[in-house]
């Protein structure tokens, strides 16, 4: 068990880590579309890469469509097991629709020896989403 600052000192260490590991500028929140972010996410129990969608309802179901659009050349040219889930809900209970690949083995940020296989899922899927994200954004846009 871990008291809140060893927990939040390990989170701090592991991102930094991360950074240092994979010294590159992810695009993540700067996507240029309001409400739509990349994010990575690690705790105690899983990881996982997401393209959130958090704008208001509207704008959510547009970008929505526009990506159910592209899903089959998401999942054919870039991540074929990544999850298409339009009404999520996130732990504070805010819905989103969201786009994600969860690493399947068991990790936690508290657990040092899973670091290396987290940060190179990360590098490695990121990638190809940003990639995606980068081949496909103006017809996300527009």
């Amino acid at each position: 068990m871990f008291s809140k600052e060893e927990s939040r000192r390990l989170r701090q260490d592991f991102w930094i880590s991360f950074g240092k590991s994979f010294p590159r500028k992810w695009t993540l929140y700067d996507t240029k579309i309001k409400g739509f972010s990349f994010k990575f996410h690690f705790d105690t129990k899983k990881a996982l890469i997401a393209l959130d969608i958090e704008d208001d309802l509207e704008n959510r179901i547009t970008y929505w469509e526009k990506l159910v659009s592209l899903k089959s050349i998401l999942t054919q040219d870039y991540l074929p097991d990544v999850i298409f889930e339009e009404e999520y809900f996130l732990e504070n209970g805010k819905e989103i629709s969201r786009i994600y690949l969860p690493l399947e083995q068991k990790v936690s940020i508290h657990n040092k020896n899973t670091w290396q296989d987290v940060m190179v899922f990360f590098n490695e899927n990121m990638s190809k989403f940003e990639d995606f994200f980068e081949d496909y954004k103006e017809v996300i846009k527009d």
